[in-house]
């Protein structure tokens, strides 16, 4: 898909002919959303399948993954829970 020349549109504008600045996106066209003159956004055409970048399968799945032993010292949720609550009083 080849890119065409970049457009600038206020906001105002935008928001009057948004399903044809969305036609214009789909045909290549990108537009640059300004307010008061100052761009605050970009409507670019949303990549094809081609010209996303490949996907690479997971290198190992879940199951083979290994993760840390526990720390080894118990945790009571419910006495760190209630120490913090009384300290933000």
């Amino acid at each position: 898909m080849s890119r065409k020349a970049e457009k600038t549109v206020r906001v105002a504008e935008l928001k009057a002919q948004l399903s044809a600045y969305l036609r214009a996106a789909r045909r290549g066209q990108a537009v640059t959303v300004c307010d008061r003159d100052t761009p605050v956004a970009r409507l670019v055409p949303y990549p094809t399948a081609a010209e996303t970048l490949p996907s690479k399968p997971p290198t190992r799945a879940w199951g083979e993954t290994r993760f840390p032993a526990p720390l080894g010292r118990p945790v009571d949720t419910l006495a760190a829970l209630l120490e913090e609550r009384q300290s933000s009083r």
